[in-house]
């Protein structure tokens, strides 16, 4: 950050705040009216720390490789020849003569995916005059965007009287969910994918509206993290097909079609997640890729990190069985951990608390004795099943407690849901 963010960044922030003061109306009712605006600033709040933290404790990583290594050479493209800034905004990785004096500057222009949140990144810059504080603010108003759909379809349908804190005010997602960075994209599709598939399943919407949200938000998440979206495709095919059984009223009915929707679902499962498969992600290839994650995370460029921590759950040898073995740690790690006595430094520490918190609710709801009934709501078999299976696809694959706390951040909101819902009072 530089003396513009002193100038740019607050008259940005009031602009986004006027707009969403217009849009308020729209998109609250008299419940979840007075959330919005708080949710809001919290995003903005968390983009600006986000910066701070990797600017003053990192001393740079990924947020500023996007923005000083990457979307700046695109906003001096425009400024000299718009015409070849042009190319670099909306063309693909690959170089071109007329582009290279500036795209073999942008570190990830060779990473398609990465390379994905640069062009978006300076798509804002555009607006901003490639300042870090501004664009960070489009980043978090998009991620809020995502989350309040998210939090306005559900609400309509479940009354727990702590719903919009598993989805708007969760400190983790709130902190990584809203700076230049990958997840805050990912976020606000998963929010709008989230959103679509409510209303249709839920609420019977099948309006075009609809259809494109879905495909809009599914196309992002598979440009920028394809995993997130294979572990939502064959859960989202498991809500619908609960859904569709619990429709069925007749109990000799109901037991006869298991058997075909089962198949169905198997093999819709199977085929969705092997067209959101990449051959990065080629589920032949997702057992070895989740070992060589893991320890490049836990001993190379992970390690490098400064004090935030590896863990070990267990050895992988890039099995499919090593993985499935480990599991119960993997989601455990996600969930629950780092404890108390496993901190290292502070966001370690804020870390372990929020997971302290999530574990006292899950016991919560455990000793209530509300988990069965809540497995015959398929919105909540959705829930827990895609946040388990995220758990674990997370968790063995990333052997860093640094790294976990932000890629796990999509499977909280989902987990919170489960939990609170079915551990405390509806209004």
């Amino acid at each position: 950050m530089g003396i513009k963010d002193l100038f740019i960044g607050p008259i940005y922030l009031f602009l986004l705040s006027i707009m969403a003061f217009f849009i308020r109306p729209y998109v609250t009712n008299r419940e979840t009216r007075k959330y919005f605006m708080p949710a809001l600033y919290l995003r903005f709040g968390g983009a600006i720390s986000l910066g701070l933290l990797y600017q003053f404790y990192y001393n740079g990583g990924d947020t500023f490789t996007y923005f000083t290594y990457g979307s700046r050479w695109i906003w001096e493209a425009f400024l000299n020849d718009p015409e070849i800034g042009l190319k670099l905004l909306v063309g693909n990785s690959g170089e071109g003569f007329d582009t290279y004096q500036y795209s073999s500057r942008i570190w990830y222009f060779n990473d398609p995916r990465s390379y994905m949140i640069v062009k978006i990144t300076a798509f804002f810059d555009l607006f901003t005059f490639h300042t870090y504080s501004a664009t960070a603010c489009f980043f978090a108003f998009f991620a809020f965007s995502g989350a309040w759909a998210m939090y306005s379809a559900i609400q309509t349908v479940y009354k727990s009287r702590y719903l919009h804190i598993a989805i708007l005010f969760v400190p983790s997602v709130i902190f990584w969910g809203s700076g230049i960075l990958k997840d805050s994209i990912t976020l606000g599709a998963l929010g709008w994918f989230t959103w679509s598939i409510f209303r249709i399943v839920e609420l019977g919407k099948r309006g075009a509206l609809e259809f494109i949200v879905c495909l809009v938000a599914s196309w992002l998440i598979s440009s920028v993290k394809p995993y997130i979206l294979i572990c939502m495709a064959p859960t989202a095919i498991l809500w619908i097909y609960v859904k569709s059984l619990s429709r069925i009223r007749n109990t000799v009915t109901k037991y006869l079609m298991v058997p075909v929707f089962g198949v169905v679902m198997i093999v819709s499962a199977y085929f969705a997640t092997v067209y959101t498969s990449t051959d990065e992600y080629n589920l032949s290839n997702v057992a070895y890729r989740a070992s060589m994650t893991a320890y490049d995370i836990r001993y190379g460029w992970g390690a490098r990190t400064g004090g935030d921590g590896g863990y070990d759950i267990g050895t992988l040898d890039g099995t499919w069985q090593s993985m499935i073995r480990l599991m119960p740690q993997a989601i455990n790690v996600s969930l629950f951990r780092p404890y108390l006595w496993e901190v290292r430094n502070p966001l370690m520490l804020l870390s372990a608390l929020e997971s302290i918190g999530v574990l006292l609710l899950t016991f919560r709801m455990v000793s209530k004795r509300r988990f069965r009934p809540a497995m015959r709501d398929p919105f909540m078999v959705f829930c827990l099943v895609f946040s388990l299976l995220f758990a674990f696809a997370v968790g063995v694959s990333t052997f860093n407690f640094g790294s976990l706390m932000r890629y796990k951040i999509p499977l909280m909101p989902f987990f919170l849901i489960f939990v609170l819902n079915n551990s405390n009072g509806r209004k």
